[in-house]
């Protein structure tokens, strides 16, 4: 088996499904060391009670759970609602998670293992982007930066996790260091019906899923993986085609009504964005890791 890959994930479940999604593939994952996960975005602590639910379920009872930023730079609470946290509430969990320390977290463990950790964005950059600024140093002390945001090429309008902290998104792509953006580009093309997820989750562990997904369905017609994939990538990057170039994210008088668009400028550049993706590919990665239900 190929060496395994030192991850921390940094992620906001509880508002959309595919984060438990990710953290199921990573729990799963035989060639993931996972580090530990931080949580962003309005309440933390049950953020990290979602994830600590879902690594019990998967036997990752020794992953580290730390709650982080609940307040984007200039917006408020960017996301106040947990909704599927009370679906799941009533299984094992821990109930004494403090917010606001994962960015001492962030720094302390990477610092500690200089050039080996993926660290893997899968929520809005609040936690990235304030790690970034009291330690400029940290991007060159990763092995890579992956984060599931951005949309660069199809015209869907702004993608949620760069909208939720526009000004930390500008300020995680101005850093210039080298990162792979996964955005709604190739992540579209990734869903699943509410009878496709009920056949695939049906049996455990799996099936701490699905109060969760039934939640979702509540408001959505399908599941759109776009935490998983890029989790996928950080193992499996042949799965998508990338284009070069630098990413930027205009700011100026039209903030609020474009609040974190997102520009590849194709050519040189510290970064790299998903372009096509390989969807039977990829489910068939995803599924070969966590299993078939």
């Amino acid at each position: 088996m190929e060496d395994r890959i030192p991850v921390l994930l940094d992620t906001d479940p509880g508002s959309d499904i595919d984060d438990a999604l990710a953290i199921a593939y990573l729990c799963k994952q035989p060639r993931c060391e996972l580090v530990g996960i931080t949580t962003v975005s309005g309440d933390t602590p049950k953020r990290a009670a979602i994830a600590e639910i879902v690594c019990r379920a998967y036997g990752r009872e020794d992953v580290p759970i730390v709650a982080g930023a609940r307040e984007t730079f200039a917006y408020g609470v960017g996301q106040p609602n947990v909704p599927h946290y009370d679906p799941v509430a009533h299984l094992p969990h821990r109930s004494d998670y403090a917010p606001d320390q994962a960015v001492d977290y962030l720094r302390s463990t990477i610092r500690s293992r200089p050039g080996e950790i993926v660290l893997l964005s899968i929520g809005p950059f609040t936690n990235v982007a304030l790690l970034l600024a009291i330690d400029p140093e940290i991007p060159s002390l990763l092995r890579s930066f992956v984060s599931m945001a951005g949309n660069f090429f199809q015209g869907y309008g702004n993608e949620w996790n760069c909208a939720v902290d526009p000004m930390a998104t500008c300020a995680v792509a101005k850093r210039r260091a080298e990162q792979t953006w996964v955005g709604l580009d190739v992540t579209t093309k990734c869903t699943m019906t509410p009878d496709e997820v009920q056949a695939r989750f049906a049996t455990p562990p799996h099936d701490v899923i699905l109060p969760m997904a039934k939640k979702w369905f509540e408001g959505a017609s399908h599941i759109t993986f776009h935490d998983p994939l890029a989790a996928a990538l950080v193992f499996r990057p042949d799965l998508c085609t990338y284009q070069g170039g630098e990413v930027s994210v205009p700011y100026g008088q039209d903030e609020l009504k474009h609040a974190g668009h997102t520009v590849l400028s194709n050519g040189e550049g510290p970064h790299q964005v998903a372009a096509t993706v390989d969807r039977d590919a990829f489910f068939s990665e995803y599924f070969g890791v966590v299993g078939n239900g």
